[in-house]
């Protein structure tokens, strides 16, 4: 699976969401990255959730 990159927020509090390559929007919270996941045909199930350095 491609990763999905979630960037640090920016000044109005939002996570650029990225996924296979594309950005799929602005989350602010949980629900906004699971709805993104959603929409771009991914399991969050099925995701790693990891935290780098």
């Amino acid at each position: 699976m491609a990763p999905v990159v979630v960037y640090p927020p920016d000044e109005d509090g939002g996570r650029r969401v990225r996924a296979r390559g594309a950005i799929l929007g602005r989350a602010y919270n949980t629900t906004d990255l699971l709805e993104f996941l959603r929409r771009a045909g991914l399991d969050p199930d099925d995701i790693a959730w990891t935290t780098p350095d």
